[in-house]
């Protein structure tokens, strides 16, 4: 088993995570530990913004390996996540032939796709499987069998097999059911939304010209924004642009209700949503911004 020594506990592992600035809470920590440890993949889970996809790309940083990441869409199949044959390349070539049979099948036309990558990188990686669940249930199965053994079959040029599991993290918004199958293959955590107090941090911790004050406003207004029937509320992402716009926009006038308003775009981001709020968004402003 391979030994993580920067990410050695629980507590080194939400140190490290605070010092690229990501504020990650202790039971992310514990997941993201236990993973590396026990070698297994680690299934995060949550609204769209909590951070999950940025949650593997600070592992990678902090393991100073290469991210290989894998975006799931509706109707990916197992060619578009291995490998293809760059069959424009391999026709080019019969034509160059001049009467001899070139090797089509060699690594000269050889595509990798996201999973080949990460089997054949030079050095280990962090494999990011992003959104499994856009895909279907046979891509699910499909990913199940390359989880458990590590390798791909190519007809063509034989098994490959990787030279050590990488930390493998999948991602779902949960916009449908994952089969039991996977969910047991998996380390599972669930990432909610941060309280007012921890996304005011990670506020500052990202945007480092914002002031305390605007930090706390942002926060305490982004989940008022939440409790809302929204289709798309805002992320931390969006906070973050948010609170940056709404100091651009203020410019010292001192009247951040009306900041708030006029860069409110950076945050909710659906016609009908901001349709919505119309009526109550200068209250819910000027109860934050008290």
């Amino acid at each position: 088993m391979e030994s993580y020594p920067s990410l050695s506990s629980p507590a080194l592992v939400e140190a490290r995570f605070a010092e690229t600035g990501y504020l990650s809470d202790e039971g992310l920590a514990i997941a993201i530990f236990l993973s590396l440890q026990l070698g297994k993949p680690l299934l995060l889970e949550g609204a769209p913004g909590v951070g999950k996809t940025e949650a593997a790309k600070t592992l990678a940083t902090l393991l100073g390996r290469p991210l290989v990441r894998l975006q799931c869409y509706e109707g990916i199949d197992a060619a578009h996540a291995l490998y293809e044959w760059n069959y424009p390349r391999q026709l080019l070539a019969l034509r160059e032939a001049e009467g001899h049979a070139p090797d089509l099948y060699s690594e000269t036309y050889l595509i990798e796709r996201p999973l080949l990558k990460a089997i054949r990188a030079p050095q280990s990686c962090v494999l990011l499987i992003d959104e499994i669940d856009r895909s279907d249930h046979e891509f699910e199965a499909f990913l199940l069998e390359f989880l458990s053994d590590f390798q791909i079959s190519i007809p063509e040029v034989g098994t490959i097999a990787a030279r050590e599991k990488p930390p493998v993290i999948l991602t779902s918004n949960r916009t449908r059911s994952l089969h039991e199958a996977l969910r047991r293959r998996c380390l599972y955590h669930w990432i909610p939304y941060p309280e007012p107090e921890r996304e005011a941090a990670i506020i500052r911790a990202r945007a480092g010209d914002v002031s305390r004050a605007v930090a706390r406003a942002v926060a305490r207004s982004v989940a008022a924004l939440r409790r809302r029937p929204l289709a798309k509320p805002p992320g931390i992402a969006e906070a973050v642009e948010w609170a940056r716009a709404a100091t651009l926009l203020e410019n010292g006038s001192g009247d951040w209700p009306l900041a708030f308003r006029r860069a409110v775009g950076a945050a909710i981001k659906d016609e009908e949503d901001l349709s919505d709020l119309r009526d109550d968004l200068d209250g819910l402003l000027a109860e934050a911004c008290a």
